[in-house]
C-alpha cells in the first residue's frame, strides 16, 4: 500500500516562503507522477503544480507560475513544492498525489491514484 505524507505547512506572512514536503512509502516512488494539490475551504480541490516520473516535465496552475516551484528526489521518495512570495489567497489545505506511471493531463486529480492526509498552509495579510 502506497502512503503518502506531507509536511511543512504552516503560517506566513503576505510575501514570505514556505517548502512543502511529501515522502512516499510502499512503492516506487520513481514510477510515479507527482502531483500536488489545494482545497480551500468552501471552495473545490484545485491543481497546483505536477511533475513526471523523471523530474523532466512540471505543469503548474497558471495562479502559481513564478512563484512555486516543483521537484523531486527520487534517492529520497520526496517531492517538493516550494512557494515564495505567498498570498493570502494561497491559504488552503495542501495535498499530495501520486499516478502510476506517465499520465495525459497532470491537473486531472482523478489521473492519481494515491493522496496523503494534506497539510494546511495559511497566509496572513
Amino acid at each position: 500500500q502506497v502512503q503518502l505524507v506531507e509536511s511543512g505547512g504552516g503560517l506566513v506572512q503576505a510575501g514570505g516562503s514556505l517548502r512543502l514536503s511529501c515522502v512516499a512509502s510502499g512503492g516506487t516512488f520513481s514510477s510515479f507522477t507527482m502531483g500536488w494539490f489545494r482545497q480551500a475551504p468552501g471552495k473545490e480541490r484545485e491543481f497546483v503544480a505536477g511533475i513526471s516520473w523523471s523530474g523532466g516535465s512540471t505543469y503548474y496552475a497558471e495562479f502559481v507560475k513564478g512563484r512555486f516551484t516543483i521537484s523531486r528526489d527520487n534517492a529520497k521518495n520526496t517531492v517538493y513544492l516550494q512557494m515564495s512570495s505567498l498570498k493570502p489567497e494561497d491559504t488552503a489545505m495542501y495535498y499530495c498525489a501520486a499516478a502510476w506511471g506517465t499520465i495525459a493531463n497532470m491537473r486531472s486529480s482523478l489521473k492519481y491514484n494515491y493522496w496523503g492526509q494534506g497539510t494546511q498552509v495559511t497566509v496572513s495579510s
